[in-house]
């Protein structure tokens, strides 16, 4: 039965509503993920097979993916490289190439190992995923320049109209967000470009960055100026890449690939976080049908408030909506032992293909539930929908896959914790929810 009732949560009006609909599964009972290798989960396949592709990290540090037939139902799972390291940090992000072949791509928690692949051959027969591929995106000479040479995570994506060059994202040299473009399907990789560095540089400063892609020409990307446990404020910043070059929100150019890398402060300033307002960190980003930019964030006022923040640009100013206070960190605090991830928020995404529509893990009763919340007014009110409730244990970091087409139902993938005390130290599943359309 459905239920329906209003909530007042400091001055924003939330339309609360029944599950209606969805159908609720579990990937695995093995399989963690972060929030900063994506897409973690997309649509892929011709239309006569459409699948959702996904993957995480087990408890004893295997890298698996699995596919979600969309028509059957069924389920298959792959391990495509066996113990690579008991960290949620490692795990596989996807983009699915013209030939419909899908590659894989994912890193070691730091270290120098370097990034790794794996290409589906046949799709949609996961055994035909490939060995992996270790390479290192790296010259002596940026090495040289920035002193530190590290691989974590990854982000492929595919630009048709650059003949489907590909580009990928990660923290690598320098401890910085670094960038790759390969023009044969991702059989080779041009050299790493810095793309965004502190003005003096710091080696332990490290820039947090969350991408989205159009498919077509445009990346946008969304960042802080580092870790909010480290840096004492922590703003929000934007840009997008487009024909070449680096842009700010309002068209001005920043630099072009060549003149690579630029500051945070040469970018467009989305949040400029105080003491007061609260460091910040951000989740996810996408776009509206006018190629605005659409971001979810979190402020940290105090150390146990994690506030959900909704903001567009309308073609002229940012706008900021709070969504609500989320609850605190959702790792297990230990007796004894310092809490080490106090920004742990449980998460937020977007629904890229209606940026109105987002999906958040918040505290209900005492543990980090799932609901869907959808605004009419560009993020001043939210209906909000049940998609997990009365759960025995904590739901969160949850994800929409990228690259829905018109006939792929909605969905949404979370990481359902049986025990999370650290990123190397969890029980944790991964769990979805369908909804038709």
């Amino acid at each position: 039965m459905n239920t329906f009732k209003i909530i007042l949560i400091y001055g924003l009006i939330l339309k609360i509503s029944g599950v209606c609909g969805q159908s609720v599964g579990t990937l695995t009972d093995d399989g963690a993920w972060c929030w900063f290798s994506d897409p973690r989960a997309i649509f892929a396949g011709g239309s006569e097979n459409r699948s959702i592709f996904t993957g995480w990290v087990t408890q004893n540090g295997d890298i698996e993916v699995a596919i979600l037939d969309l028509q059957s139902g069924g389920i298959e799972k792959k391990v495509i490289y066996p113990e690579l390291q008991v960290d949620d940090h490692n795990n596989p992000a996807f983009v699915e190439l013209p030939d419909h072949r899908i590659l894989a791509q994912y890193t070691w928690h730091g270290g120098t190992n370097g990034v790794i692949q794996n290409v589906m051959e046949s799709p949609p027969e996961i055994s035909s995923f490939g060995d992996p591929y270790v390479f290192k995106p790296k010259t002596d000479q940026l090495i040289e320049e920035y002193q530190r040479e590290t691989y974590t995570y990854a982000n492929p994506m595919i630009l048709s109209a650059e003949n489907n060059k590909l580009y990928s994202f990660g923290r690598w040299i320098g401890y910085k967000p670094n960038m790759i473009t390969s023009t044969d399907n991702g059989q080779t990789w041009s050299d790493p470009k810095v793309v965004i560095t502190s003005p003096e540089l710091d080696t332990n400063n490290r820039p947090y960055v969350k991408y989205f892609s159009d498919g077509i020409s445009r990346i946008h990307l969304v960042f802080t100026d580092g870790h909010p446990a480290v840096e004492p404020t922590n703003s929000v910043y934007y840009c997008y890449y487009e024909d070449g070059a680096f842009w700010r929100v309002n068209g001005e150019k920043i630099c072009d690939i060549e003149n690579l890398p630029f500051h945070p402060e040469d970018a467009t300033v989305v949040y400029r976080a105080t003491e007061e307002s609260g460091r910040s960190w951000v989740f996810d980003i996408a776009a509206d049908d006018n190629k605005n930019p659409v971001i979810l964030y979190t402020r940290y006022p105090r150390v146990k408030e994690h506030d959900y923040y909704y903001t567009r640009f309308d073609g002229n100013s940012w706008h900021h909506h709070r969504i609500l206070y989320s609850g605190p960190w959702f790792p297990e605090d230990v007796h004894g032992q310092r809490q080490r991830e106090l920004n742990y928020s449980g998460g937020l995404t977007l629904d890229p293909n209606n940026p109105a529509v987002i999906y958040f893990s918040h505290v209900i009763d005492g543990t980090f539930e799932i609901s869907r919340g959808e605004t009419p007014d560009y993020g001043k009110t939210w209906g909000i929908t049940p998609v997990t409730r009365d759960s025995q244990f904590d739901n969160v970091r949850p994800f929409v896959p990228r690259y829905q087409n018109s006939d792929d139902p909605n969905a949404v993938l979370w990481m359902q914790n049986h025990s999370y005390i650290h990123y190397t130290d969890y029980q944790s599943s991964i769990r979805y929810a369908i909804f038709p359309k």
